[in-house]
């Protein structure tokens, strides 16, 4: 089987795929105006693999279709008339995205008795576009509440995506390592709201497909 055909096969596959790379190269695309273009070009191929995995049912889809273009119509207008209350809306709005998004996976892996390969793959996949959806109200909130989030390396600045990012890993997996840390009332909720995620969705989801895949072998 080629790739390309493993991956229509296992879409979900490209998805996790195509997530765990951003991590890689968002460290390098932060700091040069091109590598922030390429950034939002990266963040809308996500936007896409993400549309087309949760394209379930004729709800599913013209649900996370009318989410996605408004994320990137809202996207095009910051690039013609920045403002900044622009950039707090579209993180909002993918942050809606990406939770819509995770639930119509879950919804997906729950769905049957059976474990397929691809939804173990969604597995991996629910869980970045979790973080991501968290990393997106993080921004939110360090842009309506400058101040929300404070690190050992100038404390004072605001967060960068790759910072907050790695906030929403750290605290979504529970492992509790890392030096970002929330300040205000609302961004310590967003981060408790977080932690409870984490443990209910390998509490909840991730033991179910275990389970299901131990009793199939």
């Amino acid at each position: 089987m080629s790739p390309l055909t493993y991956l229509v096969r296992h879409p979900s596959a490209g998805l996790l795929f195509v997530q765990l790379l951003g991590v890689l190269l968002y460290p390098a695309m932060e700091d040069t105006q091109i590598g922030r273009a390429l950034f939002g070009a990266f963040g809308l191929v996500v936007l896409g693999l993400a549309l087309h995995v949760v394209k379930r049912s004729p709800v599913q889809t013209w649900v996370a279709t009318v989410l996605a273009l408004l994320v990137l119509a809202l996207s095009l207008v910051d690039v013609l008339l920045p403002t900044p209350w622009l950039k707090w809306l579209i993180s909002m709005v993918e942050a809606v995205f990406y939770l819509y998004a995770t639930a119509s996976l879950i919804a997906y892996m729950t769905a049957d008795q059976h474990a397929t390969t691809d939804e173990l793959y969604a597995v991996g996949a629910t869980f970045t576009l979790l973080a991501w959806a968290f990393a997106h109200l993080y921004s939110v909130c360090q842009l309506l509440l400058p101040g929300s989030f404070a690190a050992m390396l100038e404390p004072q600045a605001a967060r960068t995506w790759m910072e907050l990012m790695f906030l929403s890993f750290t605290t979504l997996s529970g492992v509790g390592l890392g030096d970002i840390v929330p300040l205000t009332p609302m961004a310590r909720a967003l981060v408790m709201i977080e932690e409870f995620a984490g443990v209910m969705y390998l509490a909840l989801v991730v033991s179910r497909l275990i389970a299901l895949t131990a009793i199939k072998r």
